[in-house]
């Protein structure tokens, strides 16, 4: 496992060096152990998953970290990794995902195609044009690039684009960036960009540990990237303008930026500093007056966000904006900030306002960030946010099992989920125990949440709890919005008296008034009510023909094969008994064959062939190589082998129960014999394996009741019956 490990990361290393270089390369493996190592632990069911194909450590924080935080504070779970660690076994501990600026690769178009065949919604974000070169060959660094890296930002630029198309839906930060986002993406949601908690921690300690010179006035213009050259050039006129008039007017340059010749005169008021981590800003920008934010007139540009406006108005610096895009958009000029058209006379005179006012520049700072702390901010954001991605996620419904061996009230769950999965619904299994595997069957894979190794923290809309004490778990889920119980049986009677299981079993169907029933069969819908007074849901059982293919039989050969099924070990199964008639048969004329998915044979039982844990696809083979199955169940809720049989074209001899009756009918589609009484059912056996006639009129009957029970006839009810009846629809707050 270790040595695979290793040749996995091995080969995600060269790729990312050969894709993306170095510097890329560098970023995703701090990324990774952030992410990845540091925070290691069991798996946690979220409601999204961020994948984050960037690179850049800015918009990152600002698109995937500050988001992450957004969804948190309005009560959607969410977490993130690097584009590069995606792998195909995330898909089911989330019910969306968002791919931030992530180039296409291989793996992400698998993920994104399994994501969608499990009904998963993936959303696709991005706060800049880099999806398309009509847009990045806008820009001039891009323009002054060489041949070959160009070619390689272009790649980037197309492999982006193509994860848009594949994406279901897309989230974006500008009005301008929704307009042509629309163009590859209909649906576009605008959530703009905001501050972070800690941003707004850190803003305010700067404010008090910074203290302003009197007599200076501090110019301030902060650079992510050397793109931005041209956008201060533009203004560098108005600059050079206000640093001749006042004296005291000081600049200050921050990150990547070609310095102009043009300020060389006035070097002795220039600072300039390298690119700060975004924890070390606020200092710088609190030692500011005025704060900088130009941009040029294009297409690219009007589609940047606000986030210089944000960062000083938290620490009560003016900003002066070009009035394009965002800016023209968030500022409201002469209240909040100020806004200029890219001319050098409008520049210089804000800045001469700025510097010579005073008190208009600290009115503006302080209206900045009594706006920018309430409306601008994570925690006060996220509700728009939320409602969106929550009206876009598929409606996710979680049956809880006891364990995920095979039985009949296991399959009879399976098939649900299939039937839902196969009409858009997020269906999916809560294992009560510590199996974590999928289960795989003929309706396809069906994917599997252990609850002993998996944390659950995301919003589910409807839980099933299947068997009495799975209910204990939807109940002490406090993010489950509806909670139903599938009684598939009267559980009660599953426990020898004595037990206190029997009591707190039979309080499952008695004690709490806001869960509603489903149950698989008519006795379990009267019991339900004539004993507990509780309404019931019915949704009949159904069976697959081509599992259970018919097969004909030749009762004029040597020995007879019987067939018993049942666990052993549960009481009310009554297997003992099957074994009691079994022993009565004349084993010169008779085969036996025993199947359990759990107990195995007791010591005494005659077996000439014993079939334990057959994979369910398998199942029908066994019934197929039967003629007779006893089944001496005395509790049971719809009771599947005699249907399974008969589906074959095998004979049945049974004990009427509660369950059976509802398809079983004695002379007419099986043999009935008397509880405890061997003798009658050795004769029925016996009466079976000598009259043609009687098998004959089984057969037939038998093949017409399976027929009328086959899936494709009662799916399109069952589907009716949870989308009408049983899956919660969430509309804002209200249940509906």
């Amino acid at each position: 496992m270790k040595t695979a490990k290793i040749k996995h990361y091995m080969h995600k290393t060269k790729q990312v060096l050969k894709e993306e270089g170095f510097k890329s390369f560098t970023t995703r493996t701090k990324n990774f152990v952030k992410f990845n190592v540091l925070t290691r632990s069991k798996p946690t069911y979220n409601d999204i998953l961020f994948i984050n194909g960037c690179t850049l450590p800015h918009p990152t924080r600002y698109r995937v970290v500050h988001q992450i935080e957004q969804l948190a504070s309005y009560g959607l779970s969410a977490t993130c990794i690097d584009s590069s660690q995606l792998k195909e076994e995330y898909f089911k501990y989330y019910r969306g995902f968002v791919f931030y600026r992530c180039p296409v690769t291989d793996e992400v178009r698998k993920f994104i195609k399994l994501a969608k065949e499990y009904n998963k919604t993936v959303f696709f974000d991005i706060d800049d044009l880099v999806i398309d070169q009509k847009y990045t060959d806008t820009i001039d660094f891009v323009s002054k690039m060489s041949k070959e890296d160009k070619a390689f930002y272009d790649d980037g630029v197309n492999r982006t684009r193509e994860t848009l198309s594949l994406c279901d839906y897309a989230i974006t930060t500008t009005e301008k960036l929704a307009e042509e986002l629309k163009n590859y993406c209909p649906n576009v949601f605008i959530n703009r960009n905001v501050a972070s908690e800690k941003m707004v921690e850190y803003s305010l300690a700067a404010m008090d540990r910074v203290t302003k010179a009197n007599n200076k006035v501090y110019i301030g213009y902060l650079s992510g990237s050397i793109t931005h050259n041209p956008d201060f050039e533009m203004i560098l006129p108005a600059i050079t303008n206000v640093m001749r008039k006042y004296n005291n007017v000081y600049l200050k340059i921050v990150g990547e930026l070609d310095i102009p010749n043009e300020l060389e005169k006035f070097k002795d008021r220039i600072d300039v500093a390298p690119f700060v981590e975004w924890q070390g800003l606020p200092e710088i920008i609190a030692s500011l007056d005025i704060n900088l934010a130009p941009i040029e007139e294009s297409i690219f540009n009007e589609a940047k966000s606000e986030n210089k406006w944000i960062e000083a108005a938290l620490c009560k610096v003016p900003t002066i904006a070009s009035n394009i895009g965002a800016f023209k958009h968030c500022i409201k000029h002469g209240e909040d900030g100020v806004l200029c058209e890219n001319n050098v006379d409008e520049w210089t005179n804000a800045l001469d306002k700025l510097i010579s006012d005073t008190n208009y520049r600290e009115k503006i700072g302080d209206n900045a960030f009594n706006r920018c702390i309430k409306k601008n901010v994570t925690t006060y954001t996220g509700r728009n946010l939320v409602e969106y991605i929550e009206s876009k996620l598929s409606k996710n419904i979680a049956f809880v099992l006891p364990t995920t061996n095979i039985s009949g009230g296991v399959n009879v769950v399976m098939k649900h989920i299939a039937i839902l999965r196969n009409n858009g619904y997020d269906a999916f299994v809560i294992n009560n125990d510590v199996d974590n595997e999928d289960i795989i069957n003929n309706d396809g894979k069906i994917y599997v949440i252990s609850r002993k190794k998996v944390k659950l923290n995301a919003r589910i809309d409807t839980m099933v709890a299947t068997l009495w004490d799975t209910l204990r778990v939807p109940l002490a889920y406090p993010k489950v919005r509806n909670i139903k119980y599938f009684v598939q049986n009267f559980e009660t009677d599953f426990y020898p008296y004595g037990q206190y299981a029997k009591i707190v079993a039979n309080q499952t169907y008695s004690t709490y008034k806001d869960i509603d029933y489903l149950t698989i069969s008519k006795w379990c819908q009267n019991w339900l009510k004539d004993d507990y007074g509780k309404d019931s849901i019915y949704a009949p059982n159904g069976i697959n023909l081509k599992q259970f293919s018919y097969k004909e039989r030749d009762f004029s050969k040597k020995k007879i094969k019987i067939l018993v099924e049942g666990n052993s070990k549960d009481h009310y199964k009554n297997v003992d008994e099957s074994f009691k008639i079994v022993e009565k048969l004349d084993k010169n004329k008779f085969e036996i064959h025993f199947l359990s998915y759990q107990g195995e044979p007791k010591k005494w039982y005659y077996v000439d062939k014993f079939m334990h844990k057959v994979p369910y696809d398998q199942v029908g083979k066994v019934y197929q190589d039967a003629d007779i199955l006893i089944k001496s169940s005395l509790l049971e809720s719809f009771s599947y082998p005699p249907l399974e049989m008969m589906c074959t074209g095998g004979l049945v001899v049974a004990v009427a129960n509660g369950g059976n009756v509802e398809y079983l009918k004695d002379g007419y589609n099986c043999l009935f014999y008397e509880q405890g009484n061997i003798d009658d059912a050795v004769d029925k056996i016996n009466e079976l394996v000598d009259n043609e006639e009687l098998r004959n009129t089984l057969l037939v009957h038998g093949k017409e009741t399976a027929e009328s029970r086959k899936w494709e006839s009662i799916e399109k009810d069952i589907l009716n019956l949870y989308i009408s009846r049983i899956i919660a629809v969430y509309n804002g707050n209200n249940f509906i």
